[in-house]
C-alpha cells in the first residue's frame, strides 16, 4: 500500500487539515483512499456508524474521501480524564484508565500490534494512506515508545511531509530544529508552510533559504482560510474561529471546563453571520448573554465542582428570563439536582453531588458501560417540530426529564421549559433548521431579519481546491508513489 504521512513541528499547526484536504484531492483524482491516524488524544471523538468511537479528525477526514469511517482509521483513541490519566480506547471501545507512565511501560507491544493490524485491514480496501502524525516527532524523550509519527512511517513504509504553522512564528528555527532532533529526517521528502498571511511573494527567499539549508523542497506555502467551515480538531482551533465571529448583535456564552470536550458542538454558530461565540472560563465573564452554553465534559464532576465553587449556579438563576440556558451532555447533567459516581467512572469517586438544580428531579449516576450511538428524531421548540441527529457518547445515565426536548420514535430524551433546554445529543444545531428555530425567537426580540436561506457548499471540495492551488500537488503524488 501506498501514501503519504503529514507530521507537524508542534501541535496545532495544522495537520488534520492538511490531511482532510489530501483525502478529498485524491478521492476526486480517482485514488481509493483511506485516513489514518494510528493515535489520537482527544475528547472530541467520532461515532461510527457501528457505534464505535474514532478521533474526530479521521471522522472528518473519511467524510472528505467520500467513504464511511471505521475503527481502523484510528485504532487507538486516548480521552483524558484529567491531568495525569487518560482512557483507553482500542478499536472503538474503551478499555481502563491509565496513566502516561503506565501506557508508557504496558501498551507499547499491544500499541503496535494493533496499528499493524489497522494497517493491514485498511490494505484490503485501499490502496493509499493519508496518514497524519501528532504533536510533533523531536520529543525526545518520547521517541523510545512512538506509536504515532516516524515509527507509523517506517511500519506503512511512507513518505513525511512536515508541515509548520508560519502564523506562530518562529518558522525557520522549527524546521531545522524539528529536523535536527527527530529520528529518521531522510524519511521527510517535503516542506509545507501553513496559514501564511499576505503578499506570497514577500516569502519567496524564506522558501529559497529552506530548500538551501534543509535541501528538501517546500512544496508549498498555504495562505490562511478562516472561514473553512469545517470541524477543528484542536479547541484552540475553534477559539480562534470564535475570536473572528466577536461583536455581533446575538451572543452566545460557551463555559469552557477544564475538561472541555466536544466542543464542535458550538462551530455550526459561527456559520450564522449575526451569531458572536465567546468562550468563559470564569462565572464574572458570563455577563449578560442572549444564550449561555454548558458544552460536554470528559470529567463531569470535576467541572461542575470548578463551577459551583464560583456560584454559577446563583448566577445562571439570576441571569434575566430572556437569556436561554442549554446543557450538552456533561453540561446537561450538571444541570439536574445529584450526580453520582461511587466508583470513578467519570473521573472523580463521589457518592452524591448536588447539581446546579436547573433542570428538576434529574439525576446522573454513572456506570462502567459507555452509551455510544448514533441517534436521528424530531424535536419541540416553539410548538413546532424540527428534525435533529447527531450521536450520543457517556457513561452518566440521567432520569427521565419532562417535558423531553427530543422524542425518539417511542423513546424520548432532554429536557425543554421556558428558557431552559439540555440533552445528551452531539450535534444538536449543527442541522440548519434546528439551528434556525432555536435563534429565530432571539432574533425577533432584536428586531433582526432571518438570514437568507444559503445554499450549502461543498466545504470539503472548497477546502481541498484552497490546498491544492497553492501546493505542488504533481510533486505529492510522485512522492507517494516512489520508493522512500
Amino acid at each position: 500500500m501506498q501514501g503519504i504521512m503529514v507530521q507537524g513541528t508542534s501541535s496545532d499547526v495544522g495537520k488534520s487539515m492538511i490531511c482532510t484536504a489530501f483525502c478529498r484531492i485524491m478521492a476526486e483524482g480517482g485514488y481509493r483512499v483511506a485516513p489514518f491516524k494510528s493515535q489520537n488524544m482527544s475528547n472530541n471523538s467520532y461515532v461510527t456508524v457501528l457505534g464505535e468511537e474514532i478521533g474526530r479528525a479521521q471522522g472528518v477526514q473519511a467524510e472528505a474521501a467520500g467513504i464511511i469511517a471505521t475503527v481502523n482509521m484510528n485504532p487507538i483513541l486516548l480521552k483524558p480524564e484529567n491531568d495525569m490519566k487518560s482512557q483507553v480506547v482500542l478499536f472503538g471501545k474503551k478499555m481502563a484508565a491509565v496513566d502516561g507512565m503506565d501506557y508508557r511501560r504496558h501498551f507499547y507491544e499491544q500499541g503496535l500490534e494493533a496499528i499493524d493490524q489497522a494497517l493491514l485491514n485498511l490494505s484490503q480496501d485501499f490502496t493509499h494512506l493519508v496518514i497524519e502524525g501528532a504533536g510533533s516527532p523531536a520529543e525526545v524523550n518520547l521517541n523510545d515508545r512512538d506509536l504515532v509519527n516516524m515509527a507509523v512511517a517506517e511500519r506503512a513504509d511512507v513518505p513525511v511531509i512536515l508541515v509548520a504553522d508560519i502564523e506562530r512564528g518562529g518558522v525557520f528555527a522549527s524546521i531545522v530544529g524539528t529536523l535536527a532532533l527527530m529520528p529518521q529526517p531522510d524519511r521527510v521528502k517535503g516542506l509545507l508552510i501553513n496559514k501564511f498571511r499576505g503578499d506570497l511573494r514577500l516569502f519567496e527567499d524564506g522558501v529559497a533559504f529552506l530548500e538551501s539549508y534543509t535541501g528538501i523542497p517546500v512544496l508549498g506555502v498555504i495562505p490562511y482560510l478562516p472561514e473553512h467551515g469545517i470541524e477543528q480538531e484542536d479547541s484552540l482551533g475553534v477559539r480562534e474561529l470564535a475570536k473572528a465571529a466577536s461583536q455581533r448583535p446575538i451572543d452566545i456564552a460557551v463555559l469552557k471546563h477544564p475538561y472541555l470536550s466536544n466542543f464542535t458542538d458550538i462551530e455550526a454558530f459561527l456559520k450564522d453571520p449575526d451569531v458572536s461565540v465567546r468562550w468563559v472560563e470564569l462565572v464574572s465573564e458570563i455577563g449578560q448573554p442572549d444564550v449561555v452554553i454548558l458544552p460536554g465534559t470528559k470529567s463531569t464532576i470535576a467541572d461542575l465542582r470548578y463551577w459551583k465553587s464560583q456560584n454559577l449556579e446563583q448566577a445562571l438563576k439570576a441571569l434575566p428570563e430572556k437569556t436561554r440556558i442549554v446543557g450538552l451532555c456533561g453540561g446537561f447533567q450538571m444541570l439536574g439536582d445529584y450526580l453520582s459516581d461511587p466508583f470513578g467512572h467519570d473521573g472523580l469517586k463521589v457518592e452524591a453531588e448536588q447539581g446546579l438544580s436547573i433542570v428538576p428531579g434529574m439525576e446522573t449516576y454513572f456506570s462502567e458501560e459507555k452509551f455510544v450511538q448514533r441517534r436521528k428524531g424530531m424535536a419541540r421548540l416553539e410548538k413546532a417540530d424540527v428534525p435533529v441527529e447527531g450521536y450520543e457518547i457517556h457513561t452518566g445515565r440521567s432520569t427521565s426529564t419532562f417535558p423531553p426536548l427530543i422524542q425518539y420514535g417511542k423513546d424520548s430524551e432532554g429536557y425543554r421549559e421556558g428558557r431552559i433546554i439540555g440533552t445528551h445529543l452531539h450535534g444538536l444545531f449543527d442541522g440548519p433548521e434546528f439551528r434556525r428555530a432555536f435563534l429565530s425567537p432571539l432574533r425577533k426580540a432584536k428586531n433582526l431579519p432571518e438570514p437568507a436561506v444559503s445554499k450549502e457548499i461543498d466545504r470539503y471540495a472548497a477546502w481541498a481546491q484552497h490546498v491544492k492551488r497553492h501546493i505542488n500537488w504533481q510533486a505529492v503524488e510522485e512522492l507517494m508513489e516512489s520508493k522512500t
